[in-house]
C-alpha cells in the first residue's frame, strides 16, 4: 500500500471512530482507562524488551544523552504510565457539561455544551511514555487519536498501542479510536498534515525543528510550544537557601526536558554571596556555566556567555548565569530572551511577586518554586497532552478539558426573532 493510501485509511477510520466516541458513557471511558493501566503493568516485560531494542539502536546511531533519557522506559516510568492512566480515569468527565447557562430577556436559555474536538493528531519524538498519556487523555475527552511517534521509538510505540487499544476496546471503546502510524517514512507526517477533512487538531511534541516543520506544512490547526528557555530570578530579598535548592532542582532533576532551567538571573545585591555557593554545587554534578561579565568577575573560571546563549534551550548540563541590578532588569531580560514557557522568581517580597506575575508573559509563572513543577500531572490535570505557549484555545500544560471544545445550546419555548 502506498503511503498516501495508508494514511488516508488511518484518518478515515479515526474519523468514523470519533463519531462513536462522542456518545461514549463516562463509565465506559473510565473502565477502558483502568484496563489500559492494567495492560501496561501486565505487559511491562514485553514493553521493556521492545524499548530495549529502540534504546540500543539509538545508542548505535549516536543519539544524545538527553534523547536516550527521553527514549528509555524504566520500571519507574512504566509504573508512572499506568498511574497516570488511573489518574485520568479519576478526573471529572468534561464532555456533556453545560456551562454559563443564562436566561435571556426573551425567555430563551443559552449555554455552552462541552464536546470532544474530534480527531487529534499527535506527532512526537523519542518519548514513548507520551503514547500512553496522549491515548488516555484523548479517550477521556471523547476523541479519537492518531499517534505518530519518532522512528527511534517505533518498536516501543507499536507494542504500547497494541496493548492500549486492545484493553480499551475490551471495555467498549470504539474500534480504531487509538491508532498509530507504524511506518517510519517521513512522508506519512506530510500526509497527516494535509488531512484537514479528517483530523481536527494537531499537537506536535518534540524539538524546535520538528515543531517548526509541522507548523509550516500543516493545513490543520496546531497547538505547540517551540522550546523551553526557562529562567529563575533570585531576588535581593530571596531566602538564599531556598533559592539554592530550587535552582539545583530546576537544572539537575531532569535537564533534558522543556521545563528545566536554562538561565539563572541573580540580583547584584546577593550575587557575591549566592553565585559562588550555587556554582560550587553545580560543579559537583558537572554543570558547565556560561556567565555574563559580572558573573565572571565573581567566578573567573566561568566560560563567557555569548548573545546566542541567552536564547538557547540547552537540554543538557549547561547553564547561563547573569547578574542583574533589579527585578525590572530581570523582567526585561526574560521578555527579550524567554520562550513564554515557564519562569520563576525567588523572593520574600509580596509586591515583587505580584509585579513578576503581572509583567512576565509566560504560560506558567512560579513564585518560590522550581520550574520543573510546570507539568499537567503536578497541576492536577492527571497528565498532559503537551504544553502550549500560544494564547488561543489553551495555554500552559494541557489536560482533558483542553481536548474539548463547545457548542452553543439554546432552549426555547416557541420564541422567534422579531
Amino acid at each position: 500500500m502506498q503511503i498516501e493510501e495508508y494514511v488516508a485509511e488511518k484518518v478515515r477510520t479515526a474519523k468514523a471512530a470519533s463519531r462513536r466516541m462522542v456518545s461514549l458513557a463516562t463509565r465506559v471511558k473510565d473502565e477502558a482507562l483502568l484496563r489500559m493501566a492494567r495492560g501496561v503493568e501486565d505487559s511491562a516485560e514485553l514493553v521493556k524488551q521492545q524499548n530495549g531494542r529502540d534504546v540500543e539502536a539509538a545508542r548505535q546511531k549516536g543519539l544524545s544523552g538527553a534523547m536516550l533519557d527521553r527514549l528509555r522506559l524504566s520500571d519507574k516510568r512504566i509504573i508512572g504510565m499506568a498511574q497516570e492512566l488511573r489518574e485520568i480515569a479519576a478526573l471529572p468527565d468534561p464532555v456533556g457539561a453545560l456551562e454559563e447557562m443564562v436566561r435571556r430577556p426573551s425567555g430563551i436559555r443559552v449555554g455552552k455544551l462541552r464536546v470532544p474536538i474530534g480527531v487529534i493528531g499527535i506527532i512526537y519524538e523519542s518519548r514513548p511514555d507520551v503514547t500512553a498519556d496522549a491515548a488516555g487523555l484523548c479517550l477521556k475527552a471523547g476523541n479519537a487519536v492518531i499517534l505518530r511517534g519518532g522512528s527511534e521509538a517505533i518498536n516501543s510505540n507499536i507494542c504500547l498501542v497494541k496493548i492500549l487499544s486492545e484493553a480499551a476496546c475490551s471495555a467498549g471503546m470504539a474500534e480504531h479510536a487509538i491508532q498509530l502510524i507504524e511506518t517510519t517514512d517521513r512522508k506519512a507526517v506530510t500526509e497527516m498534515l494535509k488531512a484537514e477533512e479528517w483530523i481536527d487538531l494537531v499537537i506536535p511534541r518534540g524539538g524546535k525543528e520538528l515543531i517548526k516543520t509541522v507548523v509550516e506544512h500543516s493545513r490543520i490547526p496546531v497547538i505547540k510550544h517551540y522550546e523551553g528557555v526557562c529562567h529563575i530570578y533570585v531576588d535581593d530579598e530571596a531566602d538564599l537557601e531556598m533559592a539554592q535548592k530550587l535552582c539545583f532542582n530546576a537544572k539537575i532533576q531532569r535537564p533534558g526536558v522543556c521545563n528545566a532551567m536554562e538561565t539563572l538571573l541573580v540580583n547584584a545585591e546577593v550575587a557575591k554571596d549566592f553565585i559562588p555557593r550555587m556554582l560550587e554545587q553545580f560543579a559537583q554534578v558537572g554543570v558547565e556555566i556560561r556567565g555574563c561579565p559580572r558573573t565572571r568577575e565573581i567566578a573567573p573560571k566561568v566560560k563567557k556567555a555569548t548573545e546566542d546563549d541567552w536564547y538557547t534551550e540547552y537540554l543538557d548540563l549547561i547553564l547561563s548565569v547573569k547578574v542583574v541590578d533589579s527585578l525590572e532588569e530581570a523582567i526585561i531580560h526574560i521578555s527579550q530572551y524567554g520562550s513564554a514557557h515557564t519562569d520563576a522568581i525567588v523572593t520574600r517580597n509580596y509586591f515583587k511577586t505580584q509585579q513578576f506575575i503581572t509583567e512576565v508573559d509566560s504560560s506558567s509563572v512560579m513564585v518560590n518554586a522550581s520550574t520543573r513543577l510546570s507539568d499537567g500531572g503536578v497541576y492536577g490535570l492527571g497528565a498532559e497532552i503537551g504544553i502550549s505557549t500560544d494564547k488561543l484555545h489553551a495555554r500552559g500544560p494541557m489536560g482533558v478539558k483542553d481536548l474539548t471544545t463547545y457548542k452553543w445550546v439554546v432552549y426555547g419555548e416557541g420564541q422567534i426573532r422579531e
